[in-house]
């Protein structure tokens, strides 16, 4: 095969950028650029370098079909810096891209799917309807350290067992934890910050580390139906567990379909927006850059709950 076919530089370009970037993004890169190849070869088309043309049809294409405007901002991006990461001209700043896009947002319009919150009522629930097996204490301590951290999926399947340290009350006893976040979306320079728990979620995690046996490494891990502990838990089980548990609890379907794997870090916000926290305050409890991302998130807060 040529070492210069679009498959190639794609594969030697995400190589290249592996740790300068989440693995979730390079991910995205990956999927979003093989499906643009894909479409490029179909028709007969070169995807790298692309032409605006090429781009522009691409994207009339996807609006026909069943993507959010949401994806299909996401494919721009990815489209436009595996050209940039290649010293290629970026074709996605052509006016007929930019057309496109517009001609897109009129059609679809530019909201996202909101993810559906757990919120504290939603998550005494599904906590409710956890047991005392191995699982169900796993999964306790997993909602509480979620819901208390505001922890992206990414960030909670990164979290340390030797990160977990003792805040010791004034008598000495009974102290709560605290964790530390070795690395976030919004830290990607590794300065690392201290995320405090709660009494409850101090008590679930303590029991979960010491049943489970964990001393080091990632403190959630998947079980299987042996009973058996993984060495991980990956991220995109995150979402999976909580649709389980949702289930478990007999929430509403249509919920439990929307719950995804940032739904515990939506319903904390919402949460502390109605009990009258700043947005400052909530942006940097949930160690958030951007304003609209939690106006986004506040705003789907049900007329009930505000």
């Amino acid at each position: 095969m040529n070492k210069h076919t679009p498959v190639d530089i794609l594969r030697q370009t995400l190589q290249r950028i592996e740790g300068a970037y989440a693995p979730a993004t390079i991910r995205a890169f990956k999927a979003d650029f093989n499906a643009f190849t894909a479409y490029c070869q179909e028709h007969q088309l070169a995807s790298l370098p692309t032409h605006p043309s090429t781009v522009s049809n691409y994207i009339d294409h996807l609006s026909n079909g069943k993507f959010t405007s949401a994806y299909i901002r996401r494919i721009l991006v990815s489209i436009s810096t595996i050209h940039k990461l290649n010293r290629l001209e970026d074709p996605t700043k052509d006016c007929d891209v930019q057309l496109a896009m517009r001609r897109m947002h009129r059609k679809l319009g530019r909201s996202s799917k909101q993810v559906a919150g757990i919120n504290k009522d939603t998550l005494n629930k599904m906590l409710q309807s956890t047991d005392s097996t191995l699982r169900g204490i796993r999964d306790k301590a997993l909602l509480l350290v979620a819901y208390d951290t505001l922890c992206r999926r990414s960030e909670i399947v990164e979290l340390l067992a030797e990160d977990i340290k003792v805040n010791l009350a004034e008598d000495g006893l009974n102290g709560k934890f605290s964790i530390k976040l070795r690395k976030s979306k919004t830290d990607q320079n590794c300065q690392g910050r201290w995320l405090y728990l709660s009494g409850s979620a101090s008590e679930a995690l303590k029991e979960w580390v010491e049943i489970a046996g964990i001393i080091s490494g990632p403190i959630f891990r998947g079980i299987n139906r042996a009973n058996h502990i993984s060495e991980k838990l990956g991220a995109g089980q995150i979402a999976r567990i909580y649709k389980r548990i949702a289930k478990q609890a007999n929430l509403d379907c249509n919920a439990i379909k929307n719950i995804s794997g940032h739904s515990m870090r939506v319903g904390a916000a919402q949460d502390l927006m109605r009990e009258g926290v700043s947005l400052p305050n909530i942006m940097n409890r949930g160690r958030w850059s951007k304003t609209d991302t939690v106006m986004r998130y506040v705003e789907q807060m049900h007329p009930s709950q505000t």
